[in-house]
């Protein structure tokens, strides 16, 4: 059975992968100002990934587009090692300097099904908490940060987060500071 009639759609698919996935770490990379898409804040988290399966789908597509071409090798050395080192320092930077958040609560406004507070954990020495106010349902649902408190001394560490009314958010410190936030 010859296969070689397949080379061609099959380059084409993987060079479309490729493209929707660089598209998507670009988006990814783009996102988390106020009012930032979920959707999109969760391309963030796997940027890396996207990155070497958007490197793998393009260096696909040209050894199997680009058979009897002599630009097949060039291309496909430029794609090597440009891209592996680029992404090597992106994990490096990733590891080094990036936030590992876990979700700690989340709760739903009174009289809202759309509208959720989300508090974050996160920090390599002293643990921050984040509060946020997600408002939408998915695919379109938006993210807005409420404040961030520092756990560096234990009277500022979130003891508690609750709602006061549909769009007031209470917060209230170890050391027993209120702070309401509309």
């Amino acid at each position: 059975m010859n296969f070689t009639r397949y080379r061609g759609p099959l380059a084409f698919l993987l060079l479309t992968v490729a493209v929707v996935l660089g598209a998507a770490v670009v988006a990814g990379l783009g996102s988390g100002g106020e009012g930032a898409l979920v959707l999109l804040l969760r391309f963030r988290e796997y940027v890396l990934l996207l990155g070497w399966l958007a490197l793998a789908a393009a260096t696909g597509a040209v050894l199997l587009g680009l058979t009897d071409s002599s630009l097949r090798t060039p291309l496909v050395t430029v794609l090597l090692f440009v891209g592996v080192p680029m992404l090597l320092l992106g994990g490096l930077a990733s590891a080094a300097f990036g936030t590992d958040e876990e979700v700690e609560t989340e709760a739903a406004a009174p009289g809202r099904g759309d509208r959720r507070f989300v508090v974050t954990v996160g920090g390599y020495v002293d643990p921050v908490w984040c509060v946020y106010v997600h408002q939408g349902n998915q695919p379109l649902e938006r993210r807005w940060r409420v404040g961030c408190f520092d756990g560096d001394s234990e009277d500022n560490a979130l003891r508690q987060t609750e709602w006061t009314t549909t769009d007031r958010i209470r917060m209230t410190t170890e050391g027993g500071t209120v702070h309401e936030v509309t």
